[in-house]
């Protein structure tokens, strides 16, 4: 992933997807549109509960708080060019996922773990919300293990490349 633009009104990030049976789990940018133009292989993007499949120069665009996921189910990297309205504070979330990733502190789904969820709840609640549990239960989830997340040296926010610590 490469950040290409990033303003206040949008940000702008090239992805490239590899063949995978796993799919990200789904979920909403509860005050953001999104969407992405495919341009070599393809997604199949389920939005709302259907699925369709995106292939080189289409597109889709996902309303706010729309239920979504994506994947690459073909037997070859799919290249995209993906897009946030507005950008909120959504690389940020991306940073700290990669920088997660980086310190092989995600599950082995590539999941991020429970601790660190609740401190990242209350940090990006505006761009990204999981569709199960339900969302009153991951934010009272993430009042009462917050704390004890924060004690444990979790951080909400981390930046891609930093040192742990």
């Amino acid at each position: 992933m490469r950040f290409v633009r990033l303003r206040e009104q949008e940000l702008v990030i090239e992805s490239v997807n590899p063949p995978s049976e796993e799919r990200e789990p789904e979920h909403v940018h509860p005050e953001q549109e999104s969407g992405a133009e495919v341009h070599a292989g393809a997604l199949i993007f389920e939005v709302g509960g259907e699925a369709r499949r995106v292939g080189p120069r289409e597109s889709i665009s996902i309303p706010a708080g729309t239920p979504h996921r994506f994947w690459n189910e073909s037997d070859e990297d799919a290249r995209s060019t993906q897009f946030f309205r507005p950008a909120l504070d959504i690389a940020a979330f991306f940073e700290t996922y990669f920088e997660l990733a980086r310190r092989d502190a995600l599950t082995d789904k590539g999941d991020v773990p429970l601790l660190q969820v609740a401190v990242m709840v209350p940090e990006f609640a505006r761009e990204i919300r999981l569709m199960s549990p339900p969302w009153p239960v991951v934010r009272a989830t993430a009042a009462l293990l917050g704390p004890v997340a924060r004690m444990r040296g979790h951080k909400g926010r981390l930046a891609f490349g930093a040192e742990a610590g």
